[in-house]
C-alpha cells in the first residue's frame, strides 16, 4: 500500500502537490517565505476543501508507516520449537529413536516413548503459538480503542480528524501539549516551541518560526515541526510538506523496525530458571545410567531409564502455562480500562511502592465546572455539572460583560453530542470548556459575540505570564480580552468595571479582590480573573495588550472528584501504596481535592510548593520524602516532577506516575510504570507509557495494582504445582534405584501422561485464578524479591515432599506384600504393573488436591470456595479420566504397561492424595494466626 508522498529523500523539494502536472517550487518549502508555501503545496490559509482532502487521501494513501511484516506463520510456529525445554525433549526424542533402532529385538515401548516425548513438544508449541497469535490481535485491537487525532483546517472550519488521515496540503493547527502528525511548514507561530527529542535527542524545547530559512539540513530548520515531535509551548499553524513513511520520523521508523524485542526481566529469570532444570535434568539423569550400567543392565535399558529421571524434572508444561498467565492479566486489566503495553508493567505493578498522580482528570472527572462568580463583593451562584450547557447563573445580568470577554479569549469549542447516547464534550482546554458553558448558561450566544467582535490577532497562555491575551476589532475600535492567574493579572489592572460602572482600582478594592479569590481558592476552586482594554491599533505590543487593564471580575470552577476514587485511594493505601499529588493548580485547590478522595486526613499534610523544590539540596529532598507524612506537590514544574521521581526511586521505591502532557513525557519514562491518559491525554503522554488508562481514572491504577500482583501470584502458584509433582515423580525413582529394585517405578511414558494430563491443563486454570481477597491488604512486593524465592522453594519441597512419600510407600507396599524378590520382577509381571498404575494414578489424584492447594497463600480453600474455579475442577477431572482410561483399557494398557485398579486400590490412593491439602490448610492456618499476633489483633 502506498503511505504518504513520495518517500525519496528529495520529496520536500518536489512538494508540489495539487495538480499531478503542477510544476515543483524552485526551492524546498523550508527556503519560502510562508504566503508563497500555500500556493507551492496548492492549498490556502482556509486549509483544503474536504472534496480536496478525500481525493488526495485516495491518491497519497494514509499518514501511516508500513506495517511491519509479520512472519509467515510457518516461522512463528517453528519459533515456539527453540525454548530450552522444548530443545531438551526435541534431542531426547531423537536419541530414543535411535535407540529404538539399535534395539535387538526392538521393544515397542521405545518407541511409544520416543513418539511421546514428540508429542508432548508439539502440544507445547501448539499452545505457545495459539495464544501469542492470540494476543498479538488483542494488543491491536486495545490499541485501536485509543484513537490518536489532530485538528486541521479544512474548508475554514476548525476540525478534529484522525492523524492517518492527513495530507500534504492540510493546515494543521498547533497547541502546547499536540504531538505533531506529519512533516509540517510552520506559517504562523505565537512563542511557539517544539520538544525534537525523539529525531535528535536533545529534550531541550527549541522555537520555531514562519519566517523562511536558508538551506541546510532538514532537522535544523527552524520554520518546520516534524512527525514523532510534541509541542511544549505556544501555538501556530503549519502546512502538511510530508507524511506516512516519507517524513524524517519515517526514515527512522524503517530503522527502528528492525530491532529485536528485549527481554523482560521475568522472562529472563524463567529463562535462567530453565537452564538451571535443563541442567540439573541432564546431570542427574546421566547419573543415574552411570549407576545402573554397571549393576548388568543394557546399555538401551539404562539409557530409557535415566531418560525417565530426566523426564520427571523438566516441567513441559512452563512455557505455554506462562504465556498464558501474563495473556490473561493483561486482558484482565484492559476489561479495567487498562491497557498494558510493556509486559514489564505487569510484573512491575505488583511491587508498586508509590504513585504519583496528577489531579485533572486521574482523581477528577475532567469537566470543569464553573460553580461561583464574583464581582463588586457579590458572589453569584452558578448551577449545572459538566459540559452539558443546562444550569442557571444567579443574576446573570450583573456578570454578562465579564462572562463575554472570558468567551472571547478562549481557543475550545464546545461540541454538542453527536448521538442520542452522546456527551457534550469540550475541544480544546477544558478551563476555556468550563467558561463557554457558563456563558451559554447565562444567556450569551458568543457565536454573534464573535462575529461582532472577530479576532484579530492573539498572545497565547505561557507558564510563565500566566496570561492569555486575544485583541478584536469592534464598532468602536480595538479591544483586548485578558484571562489568566488573579495574581498576575490584577497587578496589571488599574482601573474596574463591575455592572456597568468604571472607575479607578483603589487599594481597598484590590484587596477585596485578593480576599475573594483567597476565599473561592480555599473552597477548592480554580480561579481566574477577567479583565479588558480598549486599544488604539489592531497589532498591539504585547505589553501594551496587558497593561493598564480593566477589570472585571473572578471565576472559579471546579473539576468534580470521580466517584470511585475515594474507595480506589483507600485500596492503595490498604496496600501500602503511599499516594503523592502532583498538580499544577494552587496548594489550597489541591489540598481540597486531595482531602475530598482522601489523599489527606490528616489536618497538617505537608504541602510542597515548586518554590521550595527548588530551595532543596538532594540531601534535604530525601529527608523530606522519607517523613511518612501525607506528602503535596503543587505548583510545581515537569522537571520537578522528574526530580522528585527520581528521588523516590533512589530511596528504592518502585514509582508509577501519572501524566498527560507532552511535558510529563520525560517523567513517565523516567518512572518504572508511566501510566498515561487515553482519554484526555497527549499522543506523547501515550507513546511514552508503559500502561494507558483509557477512562483516565485513577481506579483504574488500583484495579491494575491488584491484577498485577495476582498475575505474579498466578505464576507462583503454578511453579509450585508443576514442580512440586515433579519432585512426586523424581523421588519413587531415586528411591528404587538405591534400593536395588530392576525396574522404574514409574516410565517415561506415564510421566508425560501425567504432564499432559494433570499438568497443563490445571496450571493453566491457575493462572486464570482471580486474586485473593487479601491481595490488596499486603505490604508490595520488594523489586529484589526473585521468583523463586525460598518461601516458593519451601512450599514446593513441603508439597512434593508429601506427595513423594505417599507414592514411594505405595509402591514399596504393593510389591513388597507380594513376597516376590526383586530380581525375579519383570515388566510383565502383573503385581508390578499394578504397583506402577497405582503410582502414576497416586501422583494425578494427589495433583488434583495439589492444585486445590496451591489456589491461594493463606486463606482456607474453603473460604475461597471449593468451585470457585470450575476450570480447575474440570481439568483436574479430566486428568483423573484420563488416568481411569490408562487403567482399563486394553489399548492404554498396552501402551503405558498398565493393569486395572480396584476400588480399594482407589480409596487408599485418593485418601493419600487429600494429605497435601490436608497439611498445606494446617500451615495456612499457622501463617494467620502468626500473622493475627503481629497485627494485634484477634484471629
Amino acid at each position: 500500500m502506498r503511505t504518504g508522498t513520495d518517500p525519496s529523500p528529495g520529496a520536500e523539494q518536489t512538494a508540489a502537490v495539487g495538480d499531478p502536472s503542477a510544476s515543483a517550487p524552485d526551492a524546498p518549502v523550508r527556503q519560502l517565505a510562508a504566503a508563497d508555501v500555500f500556493c507551492a503545496l496548492d492549498t490556502s490559509r482556509r486549509g483544503l476543501a474536504p472534496e480536496e482532502a478525500a481525493e488526495r487521501l485516495r491518491r497519497y494513501g494514509a499518514n501511516e508507516f508500513p506495517r511491519a511484516r509479520r512472519r509467515p506463520v510457518w516461522r512463528e510456529l517453528g519459533a515456539q520449537f527453540t525454548d530450552l525445554f522444548a530443545v531438551v525433549l526435541l534431542v531426547a526424542s531423537a536419541i530414543t529413536f535411535l535407540a529404538y533402532g539399535l534395539q535387538e529385538p526392538r521393544e515397542a515401548g521405545t518407541l511409544q516413548l520416543a513418539v511421546a516425548i514428540l508429542g508432548v513438544v508439539v502440544l507445547n508449541a501448539a499452545i505457545g503459538f495459539a495464544q501469542e497469535y492470540s494476543a498479538e490481535r488483542t494488543a491491536q485491537a486495545l490499541e485501536a480503542m485509543v484513537p490518536h487525532a489532530c485538528r486541521v483546517l479544512r474548508g475554514g472550519e476548525r476540525q478534529e480528524v484522525p492523524a492517518r488521515d492527513l495530507v500534504p496540503g492540510d493546515v494543521v493547527v498547533l497547541e502546547a501539549g499536540d504531538a505533531v502528525s506529519a512533516d509540517c511548514r510552520v506559517v504562523d507561530a505565537h512563542e511557539l516551541a517544539v520538544n525534537n527529542a525523539p529525531l535528535t535527542g536533545e529534550s531541550n524545547a527549541v522555537g520555531r518560526t514562519a519566517d523562511p530559512v536558508p538551506a541546510g539540513p532538514p532537522l535544523e530548520a527552524r520554520n518546520c515541526v516534524f512527525m514523532g515531535t510534541d509541542v511544549v509551548a505556544g501555538a501556530g499553524r503549519a502546512v502538511v510538506f510530508a507524511t506516512g513513511a516519507s517524513t524524517e520520523f519515517g526514515r527512522i521508523y524503517r530503522l527502528a523496525a528492525a530491532a529485536p524485542r528485549q527481554k523482560t526481566p521475568l522472562q529472563r529469570q524463567v529463562a535462567v530458571m530453565a537452564r538451571r532444570v535443563a541442567g540439573a535434568a541432564l546431570a542427574i539423569g546421566a547419573l543415574m545410567f552411570a549407576v545402573r550400567l554397571p549393576a548388568g543392565q543394557s546399555v538401551v535399558s539404562s539409557f530409557v531409564f535415566a531418560l525417565g529421571v530426566m523426564v520427571a524434572l523438566v516441567p513441559e508444561g512452563l512455557p505455554a502455562t506462562l504465556s498464558v498467565s501474563l495473556a490473561i492479566g493483561v486482558r484482565r486489566m484492559a476489561r479495567r480500562q487498562a491497557l498494558i503495553k510493556q509486559l514489564l508493567a505487569v510484573e512491575a505493578l505488583g511491587s508498586t511502592t508509590v504513585v504519583c498522580t496528577d489531579k485533572t482528570g486521574t482523581l477528577t472527572q475532567a469537566e470543569m465546572t464553573v460553580t461561583r462568580l464574583w464581582a463588586d463583593g457579590v458572589t453569584h451562584d452558578v448551577t449545572g455539572v459538566g459540559y452539558a450547557p443546562r444550569g442557571e447563573v444567579a443574576d446573570a445580568a450583573a456578570v454578562r460583560e465579564p462572562l463575554r470577554v472570558a468567551g472571547l479569549c478562549c481557543d475550545a469549542r464546545l461540541m454538542p453530542p453527536t448521538g442520542p447516547e452522546g456527551r457534550w464534550r469540550v475541544l480544546g482546554d477544558t478551563t476555556e470548556g468550563a467558561l463557554l458553558v457558563v456563558a451559554a448558561k447565562a444567556g450569551l450566544e458568543l457565536r454573534a459575540e464573535e462575529a461582532a467582535a472577530p479576532r484579530v490577532t492573539e498572545f497565547p497562555f505561557d507558564s510563565d505570564r500566566k496570561l492569555m491575551t486575544t485583541v478584536h476589532e469592534t464598532g468602536a475600535g480595538h479591544q483586548a480580552c485578558v484571562k489568566g492567574a488573579p495574581a498576575e493579572l490584577l497587578a496589571r489592572c488599574t482601573d474596574r468595571e463591575w455592572d456597568g460602572r468604571r472607575g479607578p482600582l483603589t487599594e481597598r478594592e484590590r484587596a477585596a479582590v485578593v480576599a475573594a479569590g483567597d476565599e473561592l481558592a480555599s473552597q477548592g476552586l480554580r480561579v481566574l480573573a477577567v479583565a479588558r482594554r480598549e486599544l488604539d491599533g489592531p497589532r498591539p505590543a504585547q505589553d501594551e495588550a496587558e497593561s493598564g487593564l480593566t477589570f472585571l471580575g473572578l471565576v472559579g470552577m471546579l473539576d468534580p472528584p470521580r466517584p470511585e476514587v475515594t474507595h480506589a485511594v483507600a485500596a492503595c493505601r490498604g496496600a501500602g501504596i503511599r499516594i503523592v499529588m502532583v498538580t499544577g493548580d494552587h496548594p489550597l485547590t489541591g489540598e481540597a481535592v486531595a482531602r475530598r478522595v482522601g489523599i489527606v486526613r490528616r489536618p497538617d499534610p505537608v504541602v510542597v510548593t515548586g518554590a521550595r523544590l527548588d530551595a532543596l539540596d538532594e540531601a534535604a529532598l530525601d529527608a523530606l520524602l522519607a517523613e511518612p507524612s501525607e506528602l503535596l506537590l503543587c505548583r510545581v514544574s515537569p522537571e520537578h516532577k522528574m526530580r522528585v521521581v527520581t528521588a523516590f526511586q533512589r530511596r528504592g521505591e518502585v514509582v508509577a506516575v501519572t501524566g498527560d502532557g507532552a511535558n510529563d513525557a520525560p517523567a513517565l519514562k523516567h518512572a518504572d510504570i508511566g501510566v498515561a491518559m487515553g482519554a484526555g491525554g497527549t499522543d506523547v503522554a501515550r507513546e511514552a507509557a508503559a500502561m494507558v488508562l483509557l477512562d483516565d481514572s485513577f481506579a483504574s491504577i488500583a484495579a491494575a495494582v491488584r491484577l498485577g500482583r495476582a498475575v505474579y501470584q498466578n505464576i507462583r502458584k503454578f511453579l509450585v504445582y508443576l514442580f512440586s509433582h515433579n519432585i512426586g515423580e523424581l523421588v519413587p525413582i531415586l528411591a528404587a534405584t538405591f534400593a536395588g529394585f530392576p525396574l522404574v517405578p514409574i516410565s517415561a511414558v506415564q510421566i508425560l501422561a501425567i504432564d499432559l494430563g494433570s499438568d497443563v491443563l490445571p496450571a493453566l486454570a491457575l493462572g486464570a485464578e482471580p486474586p485473593e481477597p487479601d491481595v490488596m491488604d499486603r505490604p508490595p512486593r520488594s523489586r529484589r524479591e526473585r521468583l523463586f524465592s525460598a518461601a516458593v522453594i519451601g512450599r514446593i519441597l513441603f508439597l512434593g515432599g508429601i506427595q513423594a512419600a505417599c507414592v514411594t510407600a505405595v509402591f514399596f507396599w504393593h510389591i513388597g506384600s507380594s513376597g516376590i524378590p526383586f530380581d525375579d520382577f519383570t515388566k510383565d509381571t502383573p503385581v508390578y504393573r499394578e504397583a506402577i498404575t497405582m503410582v502414576q494414578a497416586g501422583i494425578v489424584l494427589s495433583q488434583f488436591f495439589n492444585a486445590l492447594a496451591v489456589r491461594t497463600d493463606r486463606q482456607s480453600i474453603l473460604k475461597a470456595g471449593l468451585l470457585s474455579n470450575p476450570a480447575l475442577l474440570v481439568a483436574g477431572g479430566f486428568g483423573v479420566a484420563l488416568m481411569a482410561a490408562i487403567s482399563y483399557l486394553p489399548l492404554l494398557q498396552a501402551v503405558f504397561g498398565t493393569a486395572p485398579l480396584d476400588a480399594a486400590d482407589w480409596a487408599v490412593l485418593a485418601a493419600l492424595g487429600t494429605l497435601p491439602l490436608l497439611a498445606d490448610e494446617i500451615r495456612k492456618a499457622w501463617l494467620r494466626r502468626r500473622d493475627a499476633r503481629r497485627k494485634g489483633a484477634p484471629r
